[in-house]
């Protein structure tokens, strides 16, 4: 979408907001931009209270889930925002304000334990509540079209090379791994960006959460892992050890289905992560070569950092560790810089 085209969809949502308002005075100040064609603006009323305007283009997004999912999860008690007044044709929709104070922006040594335990508690309450046949399945053919970014972008458009018949071989048998252990995970509701830069720190009810309308129902490991391996800030394996062993105790005495011996739970956690490392790679080559987003080049290194430790771990994924090896170059891995994002 070019700048004039934003223009134009920036005076149809002012006008859309002025009849939703009641005419009442308003300003717009940017909120937020995705990876997507959507925008977000902040409305100021006269009185202090704010808005958030969502600006989706029909062309390239559909409102419709955002709305449908929004009350879903807050049906299940988590917080996300409540949507004020929509107009799904052209696109826009007025909601609450859970404020601009991300997890991001605040998550350290300090204060990650406190954080993190309400992040996993919003999660259980959410998991909880799932039930089939009302989000689309998380399956077989989704995994496998998510995996295929990294060959096509990551490897062919970021690597430039050309995969030989060997290495496909490597990467459908380590898909289909991977798939077959996630595919009899427990299926719960799946947020699908659980991660540090959609959760809110806010005062009641904390997390805020955003960005759902992907959801899905799917493995419960999932988004714990968004979670725990955030492509966008990283710790050091106790820690995410240590988190992941707290929300499979609480999760467990709520009554989630999870496995009784941790070291099973953690393994199907981390073939998640392998899974969800190896489409992310692919999408963050994808918006840069096909959208023109470089920001998100800088945040590959501790995603591949992540992939390469899973691969080292489990026998059954070195051959995928291997292909890394042979593409990257053994001597000079990608990840090598991934210890500056980690917060020591």
């Amino acid at each position: 979408m070019n700048d004039n085209q934003h223009d134009t969809r920036q005076q149809q949502l002012v006008d859309w907001l002025a009849g939703t308002l009641n005419h009442s005075e308003f300003k717009l100040t940017v909120a937020s931009a995705d990876a997507s064609f959507r925008r977000y603006f902040r409305v100021h009323l006269a009185d202090g209270v704010t808005r958030i305007a969502m600006d989706a283009p029909p062309a390239h997004e559909n409102c419709e889930p955002f709305v449908r999912v929004a009350k879903l999860f807050a049906g299940a008690g988590m917080h996300v925002p409540a949507v004020l007044a929509q107009d799904l044709q052209n696109g826009f929709l007025l909601l609450s304000d859970l404020g601009d104070v991300t997890y991001l922006s605040q998550l350290n040594q300090q204060t990650a334990p406190h954080l993190y335990h309400d992040a996993n508690m919003a999660l259980i309450q959410l998991q909880l509540a799932s039930k089939s046949n009302v989000l689309p399945d998380y399956d077989a053919a989704l995994l496998e079209r998510e995996m295929q970014l990294f060959p096509d972008w990551y490897v062919a458009q970021h690597l430039k090379v050309t995969l030989d018949e060997k290495q496909q071989a490597v990467l459908k048998k380590t898909f289909e791994l991977l798939s077959k252990n996630i595919l009899v995970q427990p299926q719960v509701y799946v947020h699908r960006d659980y991660h540090s830069r959609n959760l809110m720190l806010i005062s009641e009810n904390n997390p805020g959460i955003l960005d759902f309308q992907d959801a899905v129902y799917g493995a419960v490991t999932y988004d714990l892992v968004s979670l725990l391996k955030d492509a966008y800030i990283g710790w050091e394996e106790e820690h995410v050890i240590d988190w992941v062993v707290r929300y499979w105790q609480a999760a467990r005495k709520a009554g989630l289905p999870l496995q009784d011996d941790f070291s099973e739970f953690y393994r199907d956690f981390e073939y998640m992560g392998a899974q969800r490392h190896i489409k992310v790679l692919g999408i963050f080559a994808r918006l840069y070569y096909r959208d023109g987003k470089a920001g998100y080049l800088k945040d590959m290194p501790l995603v591949m950092h992540y992939l390469r430790r899973v691969c080292e771990r489990y026998v059954e994924l070195r051959p995928m560790l291997h292909l890394l090896d042979a593409l990257t170059g053994a001597d000079q891995h990608p990840d090598a810089d991934y210890k500056k994002l980690l917060k020591l």
